[in-house]
């Protein structure tokens, strides 16, 4: 599994380097600085990017968080309202600054795998911050026991297909049931609908 790091500073960029050449089921795709992580994309094709950068907060790295990698932020301030918005750019996975090593490997491999991933630090500044963030649909948690089990299935980063052939039901109904999904959880996107569920306790990870 390929992991381009990106931090602003060079000292951060070679620690995690390192971490990443001491984990077997890891290799080092490449080390830039934030502001040429775009190109490189491109030209290493990661699996994974750790990155660890203020740019991130400031909104300027959200158009990368679709551009085929998933990415795995260290997160210098657990701002909720950043974290939910990078969660509805396509982030795959949020941790502190003083995230393990272990747990820093275990969210990369996980968010390769398509799984949404935020450490109990991150999800407790969520969980802070909920009751001003929630609609009307979130509290009524009005989710059937299929919709909870498709979300959990969501979580897993399975695809349309895949969700149909495991239930035993059409494409087209497992649209449905995701679309149901996001109305009643106010999400616009299944990060963000996991990253919810979660709060809620519907999922676990």
């Amino acid at each position: 599994m390929r992991v381009l790091v990106a931090a602003d500073s060079a000292v951060v960029r070679a620690g995690l380097t390192a971490l990443i050449a001491q984990t077997g089921s890891l290799a080092v795709a490449g080390s830039v600085h934030p502001d040429a992580l775009a190109e490189h994309i491109r030209e290493l094709e990661p699996d994974v990017v750790l990155l660890e950068s203020r740019r991130g907060q400031e909104g300027m790295l959200e158009p990368l968080f679709q551009a085929g990698p998933a990415f795995v932020w260290l997160v210098e301030q657990e701002d909720p309202v950043v974290i939910a918005a990078g969660l509805r750019s396509g982030l795959r996975a949020a941790l502190p600054h003083s995230a393990s090593a272990e747990e820093i490997a275990a969210a990369i491999e996980a968010a390769a795998r398509g799984l949404v991933v935020l450490h109990p630090d991150i999800l407790a500044s969520l969980e802070r911050a909920e009751p001003v963030r929630r609609t009307p649909g979130e509290l009524d948690g009005s989710l059937t026991s299929r919709e909870i089990e498709v979300l959990g299935m969501l979580a897993e980063g399975l695809a349309n297909k895949n969700i149909a052939w495991r239930l035993g039901i059409s494409e087209h109904t497992v649209k449905f049931h995701i679309t149901s999904i996001f109305t009643k959880l106010n999400a616009s996107s299944r990060a963000e609908a996991v990253a919810i569920g979660m709060r809620q306790g519907l999922i676990l990870l």
